[in-house]
């Protein structure tokens, strides 16, 4: 599914610790349409000199180092949580709106439960191992 025209989709990633993970979800969300990539904590500010964003898609989409992704997000656009918890609806049984706000995990821990209480929808992907943000 690509995002349309009219459609603001921002991608946040939760202290996101690889470059290679970074760059993996710059291509993806490059490939679907995504609007901005916003992101927390340090630990990929450390480590985006070894970026890994092989289409320049950094140059199309901004990533923006923030403080609270809550505090970014507009008021008129549903905040979509994708974590592996109790009560998730399955990826391929949810129905995605034209616009939204996905906040997405670290690699190695969960999305804060204050966000989660917080998020219109709470998504995960039925998988047999983790993605790490792919």
């Amino acid at each position: 599914m690509t995002v349309s025209n009219s459609a603001k989709v921002t991608i946040c990633l939760t202290n996101p610790k690889s470059p290679t993970n970074v760059g993996g979800v710059l291509r993806a969300s490059g490939c679907f349409g995504a609007h901005e990539i916003l992101y927390t904590g340090n630990r990929y500010n450390k480590a985006k000199k070894f970026s890994t964003d092989t289409q320049n898609i950094n140059d199309e989409i901004g990533i923006v180092h923030v403080e609270d992704f809550l505090a970014e997000k507009p008021d008129d656009i549903p905040l979509i949580c994708v974590d592996l918890v109790e009560g998730a609806t399955p990826l391929p049984e949810f129905e995605h709106p034209e616009s939204a706000f996905y906040v997405f995990g670290p690699e190695d821990g969960s999305i804060k439960q204050e966000v989660i209480n917080k998020a219109d929808h709470v998504v995960f992907m039925p998988t047999k191992g983790s993605l790490n943000l792919a």
